[in-house]
C-alpha cells in the first residue's frame, strides 16, 4: 500500500510540470481536481512551486517509494523462506512418525517428489500467490486514486478491464487442469526413475533396460506436453496484456473527451492512475495464472500432508532406560489387507539370550522380526516388553536400544567412520569404540589397508564395497551403537564362506552380552543359539535347540542336509 500510495503522489507531480511546459511562471492546483490538496499542503509550508521544486518533490515520492519497495521485499524473501522452511520440516517430521505398515504400501514416487520436486512448486507458488495479491492491493489503491480524480473516467475503464477478465477465466481454467495431470505424471516419473536406478544393473545384464526406458519415456512426453500447454496459455495471457490495456483506456479517452465532454488534463492525471492499475491488474492477472500452473502442486502437497498426518504411529508415553527381563508376544495376528502373515503366534524372548527364526521364504519371519522392533503393531493380541504392554511405551525410546542389520546393508554416502558412529564426534571414547566395534564386525584389516582408512568415502550406497564389506560396515555400525538387543535378518546372505565363519565368530562371542534375534536361510549361522522357531505359513510349526529339532523335525532335518551344514 505505501509503495503504491507514494507511486501514486509522484505521479501526480507530472501535471504541474505539463502546466509549466506552456507556462513556467504558474501553477493551478484546481487542475488536478481532487488531489489539489498536494499542491495546497505544498504552498501551506511556505514552498513556492517553481520547477526545481516540482521535480524535487517528485524525487521524495519516488525516492520513499523504492525505500518501501526494498523493505517490502526483504520482508517477503524472510516470509517465503519461513514457509518453505516450515513445510519442508513439518513434511520431514510427519514422514518420520509415519505409521511403518501404510509406508511399504505407498507411492515412493510420490514421497520423492512431493518432499523435493513438489516442495520447489510450492514455493512457486507462493512467489506467484502473494505477488498476485500484492498486485491486487496496489491495483485498489491506483483505483481508489482514479476513482478520486474522475469518476466518470474511472467507472469507464474499470467497465473495459472488466471485460478483459473473460480471456484471462478462460486462461486459468485450461491452466490449472494441465496443472494437475503434470503433478500426477511427475509423481508417476519420480517412481519409475527409482525403479530404473535401483534395478539398473539387472536390467543392462538381461537386455531390458530399454523396455524399461520405454516407459520412462513415455512419461517424459507426458510431462513436456503438459509443460507446454501451460506455457502456451501462460504465453497468451501475458501477450496479450498490454494491447488489451491500450485498447482499454483508448477507447476511453475517445468516449470521455468526445462524448462525455471531459477535461483533458483530469483525464491524463487519471489515466497515468488508470494505467498503473489496469497494468498491475493485468499483472495480477499473469500471476494469478503462474500460481494455476502448479496450483497442482498445492493440491498434491495438501493430500500428501493430510495422508501422512492421518497414518500416524500410535505411541505411547512410558520412556524405555534398558531392556532388563523379556518379551513376551502372546495370541499374535497380523496380515497386510486380506492376507494374513502371522497367526496365532506364541513367543517369550529371554534377556540376552539368543534365538533363531528360521523357515520358508514367505513363513513370516521378517514380519515377526518388525513387530519385535515395533515397526508394526499386531492386529490382534499383545506384545509385552519387562511386562508392560508395547502400546503404553514410547517407541522411539525403545527403539534406540535395538540394534537392526537387514539382508540389505545400509549405507550412506559418507566416510566409514561416520557410517559406523552414526555421524558420532571422533572423541577419543568414540574413536576407542569405532575400533572395537571394526575388530568385531571382521573389517579392520580391510579398513587399515585403505589409502585413508576410516577417512575413505563410501560413495551412494556403498558403490565400492562389496557386499560382504558393506554387511560387515553395517554389523560395525551396531556393534557401536549402545543396545540392548540385536536383530540380524539375513545378515550374512551377502558374506562369502570365510566371512561368513568370521561373523559366525562374532556372534559367538556376543552371546550373553545381547539379546540375539536373527533371522537365517543359512542355517551354519544359528546352529549354536539357544532356541530356534521353525516357522510354516505364518504359524510356529516347531521350536527347540538346534539339535532336538535335528531329532523330531524332519522337514529341518531335509533343510540341513541339502545345506550340508
Amino acid at each position: 500500500m505505501a509503495v503504491s500510495i507514494l507511486d501514486a503522489f509522484g505521479l501526480s507531480m507530472f501535471l504541474p510540470l505539463l502546466q509549466m511546459v506552456n507556462d513556467s511562471s504558474t501553477v493551478d492546483p484546481e487542475a488536478m481536481g481532487n488531489l489539489s490538496f498536494l499542491l495546497v499542503g505544498i504552498e501551506a509550508m511556505g514552498i513556492q512551486l517553481t520547477l526545481g521544486f516540482v521535480l524535487l518533490f517528485m524525487l521524495l515520492f519516488f525516492l520513499l517509494k523504492g525505500i518501501a519497495s526494498y523493505l517490502s521485499a526483504v520482508y517477503y524473501v524472510i516470509l517465503k523462506q519461513l514457509f518453505i522452511k516450515r513445510i519442508r520440516l513439518k513434511l520431514l517430521r510427519a514422514l518420520n512418525v509415519m505409521d511403518f505398515k501404510r509406508f511399504i504400501t505407498s507411492n515412493a514416487g510420490k514421497i520423492q517428489n512431493t518432499m523435493s520436486g513438489e516442495v520447489e512448486r510450492v514455493a512457486q507458488a507462493y512467489t506467484s500467490y502473494f505477488e498476485s495479491f500484492q498486485q491486487g492491493v496496489m491495483v485498489f489503491v491506483y483505483m481508489g486514486f482514479a476513482f478520486y480524480v474522475d469518476i466518470q473516467f474511472a467507472i469507464l475503464v474499470s467497465i473495459g478491464g472488466t471485460f478483459t477478465n473473460i480471456l484471462y477465466k478462460v486462461i486459468y481454467k485450461h491452466t490449472k487442469v494441465a496443472s494437475g495431470k503434470l503433478t500426477f505424471s511427475s509423481n508417476t516419473y519420480q517412481g519409475q526413475i527409482l525403479q530404473h536406478v535401483g534395478n539398473f544393473k539387472y536390467l543392462k545384464a538381461t537386455g531390458m533396460v530399454e523396455v524399461h526406458s520405454d516407459r520412462l519415456e513415455n512419461t517424459i512426453y507426458k510431462i513436456e506436453a503438459f509443460r507446454k500447454r501451460i506455457g502456451i496459455w501462460g504465453s497468451i495471457g501475458s501477450a496479450a496484456r498490454e494491447p488489451l490495456l491500450i485498447t482499454v483506456v483508448a477507447s476511453v479517452i475517445l468516449v470521455q473527451v468526445n462524448l462525455l465532454g471531459g477535461e483533458l488534463a483530469t483525464i491524463l492525471i487519471s489515466l497515468l492512475f488508470f494505467y498503473r492499475a489496469l497494468n498491475s491488474l493485468a499483472f495480477m492477472q499473469q500471476q494469478w495464472n503462474e500460481f494455476m500452473s502448479v496450483s497442482g502442486s498445492l493440491e498434491n502437497m495438501k493430500d500428501f500432508q493430510k495422508e501422512i498426518e492421518l497414518e500416524q504411529d500410535k505411541n505411547g508415553n512410558l520412556c524405555f532406560d534398558k531392556f532388563t527381563s523379556s518379551i513376551v508376544i502372546e495370541n499374535v495376528n497380523f496380515s497386510y489387507g486380506k492376507a494374513s502373515i502371522l497367526k496365532n503366534i506364541n513367543v517369550k524372548i529371554q534377556k540376552n539370550k539368543s534365538l533363531a527364526l528360521i523357515g520358508e521364504s514367505g513363513s513370516g519371519k521378517t514380519t515377526l522380526v518388525s513387530l519385535i522392533a515395533g515397526l508394526i503393531p499386531p492386529d490382534s493380541g499383545n506384545v509385552y516388553v519387562d511386562n508392560v504392554p508395547f502400546k503404553e511405551l514410547d517407541k522411539l525410546s525403545y527403539q534406540k536400544r535395538i540394534g537392526y542389520i537387514t539382508q540389505e546393508p545400509v549405507i550412506f554416502n559418507d566416510t566409514i567412520f561416520n557410517n559406523v558412529s552414526f555421524w558420532s564426534e571422533p572423541s577419543k571414547e568414540n574413536l576407542q569404540r569405532f575400533e572395537k566395534a571394526i575388530q568385531q564386525a571382521s573389517i579392520e584389516s580391510y579398513i587399515q589397508a585403505l589409502p585413508n582408512g576410516k577417512e575413505t568415502l563410501l560413495g551412494n550406497n556403498g558403490i565400492n564395497l562389496s557386499g560382504g564389506q558393506k554387511q560387515r560396515i553395517s554389523i560395525a555400525r551396531e556393534l557401536y551403537k549402545d543396545i540392548d538387543i540385536l536383530i540380524m535378518d539375513e545378515a550374512t546372505s551377502a558374506l562369502d564362506s570365510e566371512t561368513e565363519f568370521a561373523i559366525q565368530q562374532s556372534i559367538e562371542d556376543l552371546k550373553g552380552k545381547y539379546t540375539l534375534i536373527i533371522v537365517a536361510h543359512r542355517l551354519s549361522t544359528i546352529r549354536n543359539v539357544d532356541r530356534l522357531i521353525f516357522m510354516d505359513e505364518g504359524k510356529i510349526a516347531d521350536e527347540g535347540t538346534f539339535h532336538t529339532l535335528m531329532e523330531k523335525y524332519p522337514r529341518f532335518r531335509k533343510m540341513v542336509a541339502l545345506q550340508e551344514v
